[in-house]
């Protein structure tokens, strides 16, 4: 068979694109026909009536119960029965537990921290790992979270610094959703709620969530105007001491005072007082210095070692001079004042003033153990 010649090429082109030409009109015509078949089939594609009624009958009737239990009905249910148990709480304890207890069937995860000195205390938790908590001690709230204690905002919905704080007490898994909700007593925060959504995307409830807390801080306050309410009433009166020369109260009657004398008085001296004499109290002895728990104690000591640290981070060169020639609080006045402030702030002047904490960081931290480095500071 002989090779193609090269003047054929052309003819064979326009031979190949005439046929290729008719296979695609005609491919469109049959697709074109496929597909107005198809469309009015479906016109036609209707369910009958009984494929309806057999359907209907293959459907099993739910049961009252699961309707009554599922869906916005079982939250309310669950909500008004989380009321009942935080009205009915007889004790500032137990309500905080009736409150955790109610939230259960409503969210995944929660937990509530009491806040003390600047500080906050896991006091319960539901939801969590059996393990929890993971790790001892206070949470030194971040500003996120402080906004919420001090009433600049009203919750914490955002993942951050403050809910990976709580959170790292009780857990290594940090939900996809949150919210962190202040519990008030006369406008100051005394507790905190966090709830998480756990392996969900999503808390559930938040506005049911935020309706309970509202509550229970009602009830708190009930609570604990019920329990101050003898420290408001009066005192007894203390009867009058007086001297032991005195006749009692009793005697002294007209009949029994002595007959008056037609002479003067002789003038007293001047050192006595006309007042009845009284007895002279025993000295009052000082206070006990305050007690500090153990987990305030560690998070107070961490704190100190965060501030004085940040100190010897950032002027490593005066530091180094004070543990040459000493006076470290002349070189380092405002920076040691300013770390000494926050920290008086978050556990209070009295801490401070009774178990030096601040103070003996600086010295072990800055001073190499030797207070005389310090300097003229007025509270060393």
């Amino acid at each position: 068979m002989s090779a193609a010649r090269p003047e054929d090429q052309p003819i064979h082109a326009a031979l190949r694109g005439l046929v290729e030409n008719w296979v695609n009109q005609k491919n469109q015509s049959l697709l074109e026909e496929v597909i107005a078949t198809w469309q009015l089939a479906m016109d036609r594609f209707h369910p009958d009536d009984a494929l309806i009624e057999k359907l209907r009958q293959a459907i099993p009737a739910q049961a009252p119960a699961e309707t009554e239990g599922g869906g916005a009905m079982g939250s309310m249910a669950a909500f008004s029965s989380a009321l009942d148990l935080v009205e009915g709480a007889p004790s500032q304890s137990d309500l905080l537990k009736r409150l955790l207890d109610g939230l259960e069937p409503l969210v995944e995860r929660s937990a509530l921290f009491i806040v003390k000195q600047g500080l906050a205390s896991l006091y319960a938790h539901r939801g969590f790992e059996a393990g929890a908590p993971l790790k001892p001690g206070a949470v030194v709230p971040p500003p996120d979270l402080e906004s919420v204690i001090q009433g600049l905002g009203r919750s914490l919905r955002k993942k951050g610094a403050g809910y990976s704080a709580l959170v790292s007490v009780l857990s290594s898994f940090e939900a996809a959703d949150l919210v962190v909700l202040p519990l008030r007593h006369k406008r100051k925060t005394v507790a905190l709620l966090l709830v998480d959504s756990g392996l969900r995307q999503k808390v559930d409830h938040p506005e049911l969530v935020r309706a309970l807390v509202l509550a229970a801080s009602a009830a708190l306050g009930g609570l604990a105007a019920g329990k101050d309410e003898p420290a408001h009433a009066l005192p007894h009166p203390q009867p009058a001491v007086l001297p032991p020369s005195a006749p009692p109260p009793s005697a002294l009657t007209p009949s029994a005072l002595p007959p008056a004398s037609p002479q003067p008085l002789p003038p007293l001296p001047s050192s006595h007082s006309s007042a009845p004499t009284q007895m002279v109290p025993e000295p009052i002895e000082a206070p006990a210095a305050l007690d500090l728990d153990p987990k305030t104690r560690a998070a107070a000591e961490r704190l100190a070692r965060v501030l004085v640290g940040d100190v010897e981070l950032y002027f490593p060169t005066k530091v180094a001079q004070a543990q040459t020639h000493g006076n470290l609080y002349g070189l380092l006045r405002e920076e040691l004042e300013r770390s000494r402030a926050t920290f008086v702030e978050r556990f209070g002047e009295d801490v401070e003033a009774h178990h030096r904490i601040f103070t003996s960081t600086v010295v072990s931290q800055l001073c190499e153990g030797d207070a005389s480095k310090l300097g003229p500071a007025p509270w060393a």
